[in-house]
């Protein structure tokens, strides 16, 4: 049985022991986009719709060179690779992962798709309900009716992101396209308890720690450095870099964390295939 302590041991081992190299990955993936996108929303405050657009573009840039950071520190985790070949072979996987991740996030929207279906079936203004206009109200048999769904869908996800939670490590590795998302199903076959209990943790430490941040440095530098208006002050900006700090903690973590796992469960898996032969 794969024991997630030893799975979280070898992650921080790995971290330890390859700070120098990670480092800069992180500072430039996930650091530094962090803290510019912090400012977003401020900038945003009756910005026109050239600056909205174009703030809206970076996010998506930032979000692809996320996505890179993402897989170079899965490559170094499964040592298969340097520092300098980590970057070749990330850039080398990058659109298979792409377009995996986005077939995944197409699959979710679908699960997600009877909510705004049946508002709209039951007459409500979609576009009102988008705008969070408070003139809309919502009936309280259609409120518990898509409330119960919303805690089905939680638990779904939970479920389905346990199972498929070493996806990358998969396409990295084994390079696979979409017969990654089978392996890591069967990889993860009976693990899944374990590791929703690992993903709870690690978003609810990671939810605190950002919201602890925000809230208390935000008013911290508030109140040191003042609020000039509501748009991007030096106090958004200077909160911005401690969210982004702590962000960027769990985002290496993460995917240190889920190329140990994949390790771990395919030693296993090995390890049955083994005894079977035998």
């Amino acid at each position: 049985m794969v024991k997630m302590g030893t799975v979280w041991d070898r992650t921080a081992e790995f971290l330890s022991d390859n700070l120098a190299a990670v480092l800069p990955i992180a500072l430039l993936s996930f650091f530094v986009p962090a803290s510019i996108e912090g400012n977003f929303e401020a900038a945003m405050t009756g910005a026109g719709p050239g600056l909205t657009a174009a703030l809206y573009g970076l996010q998506f840039l930032f979000a692809l060179v996320s996505v890179w950071g993402t897989l170079a520190i899965t490559v170094m985790a499964l040592d298969i690779a340097s520092r300098h070949s980590a970057a070749s072979i990330a850039t080398r996987r990058f659109l298979p992962v792409l377009a995996v991740s986005l077939l995944l996030f197409v699959a979710a929207c679908l699960l997600a798709l009877p909510i705004p279906v049946l508002l709209a079936a039951s007459g409500y203004d979609m576009a009102a309900i988008a705008r969070s206009d408070a003139t809309v109200s919502i009936s309280a048999q259609t409120a518990w009716l898509i409330a119960g769904y919303v805690l089905v869908l939680l638990v779904l996800f939970f479920w389905l992101a346990a199972r498929l939670s070493v996806v990358t490590p998969v396409l990295v590795r084994e390079n696979r396209f979409l017969s990654a998302i089978g392996q890591s199903w069967a990889l993860t076959r009976g693990a899944a308890l374990r590791i929703v209990g690992v993903i709870l943790l690690l978003a609810i430490v990671a939810g605190v720690a950002m919201l602890a941040a925000q809230l208390v440095f935000g008013s911290i530098f508030a109140l040191f450095a003042g609020r000039d208006g509501d748009g991007v002050t030096l106090a958004t900006v200077m909160t911005s870099i401690v969210v982004a700090a702590v962000q960027s903690i769990f985002a290496v973590v993460l995917p240190a964390f889920t190329a140990k796992l994949y390790l771990a469960l395919t030693a296993k898996a090995d390890f049955r295939h083994g005894e079977a032969a035998a």
